[in-house]
């Protein structure tokens, strides 16, 4: 019976694990995504108004925002999240989250057995 607890509790921690890096995958790109906001409208914004309607007419305006978008972009797609708060309530609800999905998953599996 003690060898089922443990192997339980291992597996558990397993789930938690893996449900903490997701947590921290998906603030990376929230972190990157907000560089990226902050960055090209800094950016755009001086050329804009450095060189006025030139400056907004020319496409080298938006090469940085575009090319660095399409990086952005591969980063969502590797994640996939929504955009939530940072706070740890919000932490929480997602690692419960992807602990209780792990858990379906085993069921089911374990169902079909």
């Amino acid at each position: 019976m003690e060898v089922m607890e443990d192997y339980s509790q291992e597996y558990r921690n397993e789930k938690l694990e893996r449900a903490k890096e997701k947590i921290k995958q998906l603030k990376g790109f929230y972190v990157h995504l907000t560089v990226y906001v902050l960055v090209n409208a800094f950016i755009v914004g001086s050329v804009i108004y450095n060189s006025g309607w030139d400056g907004f007419l020319n496409i080298g305006t938006y090469f940085t925002p575009f090319f660095w978008g399409i990086g952005l972009v591969g980063h969502y797609s590797k994640v996939y999240g929504s955009l939530p708060f940072f706070s740890k309530d919000w932490e929480k609800r997602q690692i419960e989250k992807y602990m209780e999905k792990e858990k379906r998953e085993s069921d089911d599996f374990l169902k079909k057995k």
